[in-house]
């Protein structure tokens, strides 16, 4: 698998798991959801700099964005549409 496919999956796996939406991930790591999205769709070629903050924002370590994902189940991700706020 090619390291930015890796990288993405990883990143939208983890982002799914914490139940995270790419749009709050986005913002709390301080780069454009489209480019977020390109991330994870393995187009966009961040910088170890983004890397390290998205990974600090999901409270993992950097190599965990790097660790193979061929035994781990894709989640389909989270339901469509934006979180109603209180």
């Amino acid at each position: 698998m090619q390291g930015r496919k890796l990288v993405g999956r990883n990143i939208r796996r983890i982002r799914v798991d914490q139940n995270i939406s790419q749009e709050r991930l986005a913002f709390d790591s301080g780069v454009d959801r489209s480019y977020l999205g390109g991330i994870e769709r393995g187009e966009e070629n961040p910088t170890v700099d983004v890397l390290d903050r998205i990974a600090d924002i999901l409270e993992v370590k950097l190599l965990e964005l790097f660790e193979s994902v061929d035994d781990i189940e894709i989640s389909s991700g989270l339901p469509r549409g934006r979180k109603k706020s209180d």
